[in-house]
């Protein structure tokens, strides 16, 4: 197991057979702001992957949280965009409306930030997520979903029925926010159209 990578706000390594989640320094902000923001990001993401763990959705277990560093179970496994298939979309629909009904927005739903290990789908990577019931909210996180699917694989449109088949199943609000995530498609598609 040997894992390092980076993204906009932190490095992500293999550490002694766990995952460390490292917030890095900004040098553009002003550095008593940049500590602030990093500590609020890091505690922030560890709660919200606890809040989801706790309501029924698969995390990777928590360790320990410092101020700029989360270490956490190491996930053997395969990010669900090299893996996807029909059957596993109702399953991730049905993880999303367990999501969506604790009241909790991924904010990054892609199937990069899922890993399937020993047949169970995991949600990485909350450092966007947030605590919001609202059916914008939502819309959003599920047509970000839906783009990956349309951008990454031919057959986007069973993939795409078979997460409301599993979203429906287990988020009573699902078809008022499938309804929205049609709204937020036109009204890009309008945007894009008027340039």
């Amino acid at each position: 197991m040997n894992l390092k990578t980076s993204g906009a706000e932190a490095i992500v390594r293999s550490c002694d057979g766990h995952i460390l989640k490292q917030r890095i320094p900004k040098r553009y902000r002003i550095k008593e702001v940049d500590e602030q923001i990093r500590r609020d990001r890091t505690k922030s993401e560890a709660k919200m992957i606890s809040e989801a763990r706790r309501s029924g959705i698969p995390t990777p277990v928590i360790y320990d949280v410092t101020d700029y560093d989360i270490r956490m179970e190491y996930l053997e496994g395969a990010q669900l965009k090299h893996v996807l298939d029909v059957d596993l979309c109702k399953r991730i629909g049905e993880l999303v409306g367990r999501l969506h009904t604790s009241g909790i927005v991924h904010g990054d739903l892609t199937t990069s930030n899922m890993i399937l290990s020993q047949g169970k789908i995991y949600l990485i990577d909350f450092g966007l997520a947030y605590f919001d019931r609202n059916t914008e909210a939502r819309g959003v996180d599920v047509h970000v979903l839906f783009q990956t699917f349309e951008s990454t694989h031919e057959e986007h449109d069973a993939l795409i029925n078979a997460f409301i088949e599993g979203y429906e199943k287990t988020f009573d609000g699902a078809k008022e926010i499938v309804q929205r995530v049609k709204a937020i498609e036109s009204r890009g598609r309008y945007r894009t159209e008027r340039l």
